[in-house]
């Protein structure tokens, strides 16, 4: 099997429920509405803000969403993916994405960072949106490093808005570990799966990407899908591509229960 082939078994003009969408072909569901909605008040606000979920709970494309939607003239993003760069990582991501070089000792480092942050907002106009993704990974050092950033013109406004974003167990972390920081936090999101009807949405929006805008996917089909993914985006796209590739396998002309099955094997055995 090739993927022209079975692109061509099912008359698609590309390869559906793939990430290289561009912000304005994402399926918008309630959470994820809700995120990106949250994700914007927090930016105007200069506000640090939780979102949550679990994996493949689509945090990250809700961000995207929310972010495309900022005028680049007037936003600076910085995004940190690799939360294991520590806090001198954190510090120097921000000095150097800003124009600076980062200074060798951190006790310098530090107000060089909350200087650059100001000055991006008080002098060139542009509001810096510091994204932290799998930030339940950072450490107590990281989160205080944070908090001190916050701490600009005794704590009248911040400099910047933030957002982390990860895992269910980052509320904790902050909670436990980070008081002073958590009393901080102005938002916190959970981001839930999608009910039956959002996924079979979902499922129908990428199929029209893709091509085909008639019923592809059986009913049972589609119910099956949502009860092993749980509505969670991720696995809905891993749980359509094996079914589409089950029901070729066996050269149907659309995806039934049998073929869902097959699929939820086939991922779940992985």
């Amino acid at each position: 099997m090739t993927i022209d082939r079975l692109r061509a078994h099912w008359g698609l003009t590309r390869m559906p429920f793939s990430k290289d969408l561009a912000p304005s072909m994402l399926h918008t569901h309630r959470s994820h509405a809700e995120a990106a909605a949250r994700i914007s008040w927090c930016v105007e606000e200069r506000a640090i803000g939780l979102v949550t979920g679990e994996v493949g709970a689509g945090k990250s494309v809700a961000v995207r969403a929310a972010l495309s939607g900022l005028d680049a003239s007037r936003h600076t993003v910085i995004y940190l993916g690799n939360p294991s760069v520590g806090t001198r990582g954190l510090y120097s991501t921000i000095v150097t994405t800003l124009g600076g070089t980062p200074r060798f000792h951190r006790a310098s480092l530090i107000p060089q960072a909350a200087e650059a942050l100001a000055t991006e907002e008080d002098e060139r106009g542009r509001r810096v949106v510091l994204v932290l993704d799998e930030a339940h990974l950072l450490d107590g050092d990281q989160l205080e490093g944070l908090r001190m950033l916050t701490n600009v013109d005794i704590d009248s406004r911040s400099p910047f808005a933030c957002l982390l974003v990860g895992q269910p167990t980052l509320r904790r972390r902050i909670r436990l570990g980070a008081f002073a920081l958590d009393q901080r936090v102005a938002l916190r999101y959970s981001m839930a799966g999608m009910d039956a009807v959002e996924t079979s949405s979902y499922v129908a929006h990428h199929l029209k990407i893709a091509g085909r805008n008639d019923t592809l996917f059986s009913d049972d089909a589609l119910a099956l899908v949502h009860q092993v993914s749980r509505g969670l985006p991720r696995a809905v796209n891993n749980l359509a591509v094996q079914s589409l590739v089950a029901a070729f396998a066996e050269n149907k002309s659309i995806v039934d229960e049998s073929s869902a099955r097959a699929a939820v094997t086939e991922v779940t055995s992985e």
